[in-house]
């Protein structure tokens, strides 16, 4: 009889490992615990929970199999994917946002073929410390004067009348972050257009620190995250402009009603990579499991419809290559119209 599974979780170096053991006392009898190989995956911390518990999972059926998760963020998890040497390169990218031009650019200058493949949807949360008592909403108005370059918001009673004078302080992802991409692009009108004055870091657990410990705070991050420490934080409902300010959960992102803050998210599968039948057997448990995976209460995302995930299965299984997303025009709003035609 098998022995429980251990989850080993470990850190450096911006990795994070993840390795399922199992103890069979009457050897190995299937074809799963026969397969042998290693996947590597990399990129954004809000992608994480979805590829660490989908390896989770897969190793429980396949022991011999050993998967890791890094969490670079989406641009550093992009780098490891298009490194120069084959052998640095990683087999999967997970990414808060489409792939951009200089990367697809590099793709193609180092021969390297994708396949891109559409996750779940998450929605960015706008978070102050509990102890603050007057902002319960913002306007994206009021957050792009907060939050744009050259921005010289300091003190909460610069954002709006009424409010105290209590000194800001600003929290968010880092620059290879896709959150911070997609953050910047849906408040300040254009990606990377960013003040540069705040803590900035890769970690959302260093974030859920910063924002816990200041009662002057201001963060953001992805939405699972702030469910994962909801007892540390308050929630910000946000306001596109209309009057009407919206709290984030996930019934309401799955509505599409969150707007301008929800985004879906994505894997790039190596094409040289998915040949491999570890990796093959990876995708293949991932689409077969998605939205259980997805919805897991530790990970608690929004999954796709079941449409989208057998669009995905099928982009796997006829090889199709490229960002169907960049062709068009990185329009994230229906993804269904966008995979049907490219």
């Amino acid at each position: 009889m098998d022995k429980p599974g251990k989850l080993l979780l470990g850190c450096r170096t911006g990795w994070v490992v993840v390795i399922l053991t199992f103890a069979c006392s009457t050897g190995v009898v299937s074809a799963q615990a026969g397969l042998r190989g290693t996947v590597k995956l990399d990129g954004s911390s809000t992608v994480a929970p979805i590829t660490i518990a989908a390896a989770e999972m897969f190793m429980a059926q396949y022991p011999r199999v050993r998967v890791t998760v890094g969490i670079s963020g989406t641009g550093g998890g992009f780098k490891k994917f298009l490194a120069d040497k084959p052998s640095l390169r990683t087999d999967i990218s997970d990414a808060s946002r489409v792939i951009k031009g200089k990367e697809l650019e590099r793709a193609a200058k180092l021969g390297i073929e994708f396949i891109e493949l559409p996750v779940g949807i998450d929605g960015i949360a706008v978070m102050v410390n509990p102890a603050n008592d007057f902002c319960h909403y913002l306007t994206v108005s009021e957050l792009k004067r907060i939050w744009e370059p050259g921005s010289s918001i300091t003190n909460w009673s610069q954002v709006r009348k009424g409010f105290p004078s209590v000194p800001m302080k600003l929290y968010g992802p880092g620059t290879d972050s896709g959150t911070f991409d997609y953050f910047t692009k849906a408040i300040c009108g254009k990606e990377r257009a960013s003040r540069s004055d705040y803590t900035a870091s890769e970690s959302d657990n260093v974030l859920v620190r910063g924002i816990a410990g200041d009662k002057g705070s201001l963060g953001y991050f992805g939405y699972s995250y702030y469910e994962a420490n909801h007892d540390k934080l308050q929630l910000v409902a946000i306001d596109n402009n209309n009057g009407t300010p919206v709290k984030p959960s996930l019934d309401v992102i799955r509505s599409g009603a969150y707007k301008p803050l929800s985004r879906p998210m994505f894997m790039y599968v190596s094409k040289t990579a998915y040949d491999r039948s570890e990796v093959k057997a990876f995708m293949a448990f991932f689409f077969d499991n998605a939205r259980a995976i997805v919805e897991h209460p530790r990970v608690n995302y929004v999954a796709l419809s079941d449409a989208l995930y057998r669009m995905g299965r099928q982009r796997l299984n006829t090889g199709t290559v490229g960002s169907a997303m960049t062709a068009a025009g990185e329009d994230t709003a229906n993804l269904n119209e966008v995979l049907s035609k490219h």
